[in-house]
C-alpha cells in the first residue's frame, strides 16, 4: 500500500479510514478520493491524507471495489416491460454493482448494427446508474459487417449455436461461427458464446415434467461440454479471443482445462444460480429457477467451485434475464427462461464462499478485478491509486432475507426470494459519488 506516487499533500474531497480490501487483504488503511478517481492509499488508517470529508468505517463494514457485471440483458428498447436501464442500473447500486455490460439481446432491435447501439446508447444516457457498456451481436444478419460495430464501441460480439429464445436474433452454424471467428479476429476482437449443442437439446416439451431435474435433463450437461469442445477446435483454427458464457458443468471445466493448458485464448464464466442453488432443491413447477443452461446438481456445482478455484473459470456475473410475470408463467416447458439476479446475485456468491472456506477477497477476484480485465477496464477492479473510485461500502458478515417484492428490478421474480444471504451494502460510490440517473459520462465505449 502507498501514498499518491508523487508524495505532494492534497486534499481529498472524502477519505474513508478503516478495513479496507487491497491487494486482496482486508486490513486498516485509508484511502482518498479526488473528483472520480482514488488518488491516495495509505497503510495507516490514521494517514495524513487531507479531506473535505472524513467517513470512518465502522467495526463490521469494509470498503471493497465495486462489482463489475459483465452480463445483464437490460431488454430497453423494444421490451422495456422486462426491465429497462433505469431499474437494471439502480438494482445494480443497490447489489454492489458499478458497472454493468449489456447483452445485445433481448432488446428489440437487438444490438447487430451501428443504429441500434446508438439507439441504446441515446436511451441509456438519461437513465444509467452506473457505468454502462454494450456488447455487440453477431448472427446470418451481420456476418461480414462487424468491424463498424466494433469501432463504434462495442465491447465484443455473441453468438448462439442454439436457439436465442427470440426470433429477432439468430444462431449460428458451426460453419458460420468460423466465419465469425475469423472475421472477429482479423480486427483484435472479442467473440463471447452461448454454447450448447443445438442436436443434443431436447425437442419435445412433453418429456419435460414439474421437476426441475426433468427440465436440466432435456438439456444435458453433454450438449454443453460437446459444444465447448468443438468452439476450441475452432478457436485453435482461428486464434479468435474467446469467452464461453454461463459454464454449468464440470464437463465444460475439464474441456476449458485441456484448452487452456493448450494456451488457447480461451476465457470462461459462471454465475450465481450454477453456484449456490442446484436442482433436486428447487419446488417442482417454479419458473422463477428456469434458465439455459439449466441448474445441474451439487456434483455438477462442486466442480464449478473447483474450477474458480484453481482459475479454469475466470469470473462470475449474473446473467440478470428478468422478464414479465406473464412470461415468467405457465410450466418449465413453455415459461421465459432466465433468472433475475443482478440486486442479489454478489451477496448469494459470498455467502456460499463463505460457507465453503473461502473468503470476501476471492469474490472480488472473481465479481470485479477479474470481470474488468476481461472487458480490459483497467481502471476498476481494485482500490489503487489512479483506479476509479467505484467502492462499496459492505457489511460481509450481516446477514439479510430476499424479498423479492422489495428489489429494484422492475419486475419482483427471483430465485433468490427468501434467501437468507450475508453482506448488507451500506453505500455505492459511483466515480466518487452516490448513484444518480442521466449523467450521460456513464456511458462506455470499448
Amino acid at each position: 500500500m502507498h501514498n499518491n506516487d508523487d508524495g505532494s499533500a492534497r486534499t481529498a474531497d472524502e477519505v474513508f479510514r478503516g478495513k479496507i480490501l487491497i491487494n486482496g487483504v482486508v486490513s486498516q488503511a485509508s484511502v482518498g478520493i479526488t473528483g472520480e478517481t482514488i488518488s491516495q492509499v495509505c497503510e495507516d488508517p490514521a494517514g495524513s491524507i487531507a479531506s473535505k470529508r472524513e467517513t470512518l468505517l465502522s467495526d463490521d463494514e469494509v470498503l471493497i471495489p465495486g462489482v463489475v457485471d459483465t452480463h445483464v440483458h437490460i431488454n430497453e428498447p423494444g421490451r422495456t416491460e422486462w426491465e429497462g436501464f433505469d431499474y437494471a442500473t439502480r438494482a445494480a447500486a443497490y447489489g454492489g454493482i458499478t458497472t454493468v455490460i449489456d447483452m445485445p439481446l433481448n432488446s428489440n432491435p437487438p444490438t447487430l448494427s451501428v443504429d441500434a447501439l446508438e439507439l441504446k446508447q441515446s436511451i441509456a444516457a438519461g437513465k444509467a446508474y452506473t457505468q454502462l457498456g454494450f456488447w455487440g451481436g453477431v448472427d446470418g444478419s451481420n456476418l461480414g459487417h462487424l468491424k463498424p460495430l466494433w469501432d463504434a464501441g462495442v465491447f465484443g460480439f455473441k453468438a448462439f449455436l442454439s436457439p436465442s429464445g427470440v426470433e429477432e436474433y439468430g444462431s449460428l452454424s458451426f460453419d458460420q461461427l468460423e466465419d465469425a471467428m475469423r472475421e472477429i479476429a482479423d480486427f483484435g476482437g472479442q467473440l463471447i458464446i452461448h454454447a450448447e449443442e443445438p442436436d443434443e437439446l431436447m425437442t419435445d416439451p412433453t418429456k419435460i415434467g414439474q421437476s426441475y431435474r426433468s427440465f436440466a435433463e432435456s438439456r444435458p450437461a453433454k450438449s454443453e461440454s460437446d459444444a465447448v469442445e468443438h468452439v476450441m477446435k475452432l478457436v485453435e483454427r482461428t486464434g479468435c479471443k474467446t469467452h464461453i458464457l454461463h459454464v454449468s458443468s464440470g464437463l465444460t471445466v475439464s474441456v476449458l482445462a485441456d484448452a487452456k493448458a493448450s494456451g488457447l485464448p480461451v476465457t470462461a464464466e459462471t454465475c450465481p444460480h450454477y453456484l449456490t442453488l442446484d436442482c433436486d432443491h428447487i419446488p417442482d413447477g417454479n419458473t422463477a429457477f428456469k434458465c439455459c443452461p439449466p441448474i445441474r446438481s451439487l456434483q455438477e456445482q462442486n466442480k464449478l467451485w473447483e474450477g474458480l478455484v484453481d482459475g479454469t473459470i475466470d469470473m462470475v456475473v449474473t446473467d440478470h434475464s428478468p422478464t414479465t410475470a406473464r412470461m415468467k408463467a405457465g410450466t418449465l416447458a413453455s415459461a421465459w427462461g432466465g433468472v433475475s439476479s443482478l440486486q442479489v446475485g454478489f451477496r448469494a456468491v459470498l455467502t456460499s464462499a463463505m460457507q465453503r472456506g473461502l473468503g470476501l477477497a476471492d469474490v472480488i477476484r472473481w465479481m470485479s478485478t477479474n470481470s474488468s480485465a476481461f472487458v480490459e477496464l483497467h481502471d476498476r477492479g481494485s482500490i489503487t491509486v489512479g483506479n476509479r473510485a467505484d467502492l462499496v461500502v459492505l457489511k460481509p458478515q450481516e446477514h439479510f432475507i430476499v424479498d423479492a417484492a422489495k428489489l429494484s428490478s422492475r419486475n419482483p421474480i427471483s430465485a433468490f426470494d427468501g434467501k437468507d444471504l450475508q453482506g448488507v451494502v451500506v453505500r455505492t460510490l459511483i466515480g466518487g459519488a452516490e448513484p444518480t440517473a442521466s449523467r450521460e459520462h456513464l456511458i462506455l465505449r470499448k
